[in-house]
């Protein structure tokens, strides 16, 4: 069950801290909880919602070299068991998100909704299905917001779209490659792409996320000034050595199969992360604002 419950793509749910490390409440500890609150909320119903698509891919599943080897296309976990605890879960999330701000239950309902209808109808809808993955991140941002109370750059919003896009092509663009003639018996939509065309979508998205990022550092309130210079510039090559790292690792060395992956085990690639998410914190909480 906790293979089932994908905890390694919990990762994927820091996006909820975005809102409050951005605008300086990382100290504030009422805020800061309320964030850990709300990203315990989305482990819970992400896991939810990877057990209803496991339980929908069970038999295309099973014929992918990879993923097979989940818990239910394996048989290592019975389908009624996966499905209640999926409702369980969700259960869980709604009511806890509604607990700790209203808004906060209106985002997950919606995350929900719009992953379960990836699981059963979008996914076999070519760049629909990547777009609808890319919207499931954009409401993690919007819902950490809402859980502090506190407006973030729309140039924030673009870029996490833009990001998520970038990696969702590319991951189609590693599945194409690794399953060739049989890509489309596990996922329809992959008979609708091309390695080319995927090829293009990425430096589109990749170009995308710097310039979205850019003007974010540019335009955003909470950005500090140093000797009358905006210093959350100095992030910004950080963020492109990270996506050209990333298409280096996609288009040279063909992974982009799974994002978390890439990022646990690249050194290079995480180093630059962790590099940023450093050089962020000291920008934002120890220089003073403009």
């Amino acid at each position: 069950m906790l293979a089932a419950l994908r905890p390694r793509q919990w990762t994927k749910n820091v996006f909820v801290f975005a809102a409050l490390v951005l605008t300086g409440q990382l100290v504030e500890p009422t805020k800061a909880l309320a964030a850990v609150a709300t990203f315990v909320l989305f482990c819970t119903v992400s896991s939810a919602v990877y057990l209803v698509n496991d339980l929908v891919d069970i038999e295309a599943d099973r014929r992918h070299p990879v993923k097979r080897y989940r818990p239910l296309a394996a048989g290592e976990l019975s389908g009624w068991l996966a499905g209640a605890t999926a409702v369980v879960l969700g259960a869980v999330g709604i009511v806890g998100g509604f607990a700790l701000r209203p808004l906060v239950g209106a985002v997950i309902v919606a995350y929900l909704v719009l992953q379960v209808a990836y699981s059963f109808v979008l996914k076999h809808m070519v760049i629909i299905e990547v777009l609808t993955i890319a919207g499931g991140f954009v409401l993690r941002v919007l819902a950490g917001g809402a859980a502090i109370g506190e407006p973030i750059s729309p140039w924030l919003y673009l870029s996490v779209i833009f990001l998520a896009l970038f990696q969702g092509f590319a991951k189609r663009r590693s599945e194409l490659e690794v399953l060739d003639e049989a890509a489309g018996d596990h996922r329809p939509s992959l008979n609708e792409y091309t390695i080319d065309l995927l090829d293009q979508f990425i430096l589109v998205a990749a170009a995308a996320t710097i310039v979205t990022y850019s003007m974010y550092a540019v335009t955003t309130p909470y950005r500090p000034a140093w000797v009358s210079a905006n210093v959350l510039l100095m992030t910004i090559p950080f963020v492109v050595y990270a996506i050209f790292r990333y298409l280096y690792l996609v288009q040279v060395q063909g992974q982009g199969g799974a994002p978390e992956d890439i990022l646990l085990t690249d050194k290079l690639l995480l180093l630059d992360v962790v590099a940023w998410g450093a050089s962020l914190l000291v920008i934002v909480y120890f220089l003073p604002r403009s």
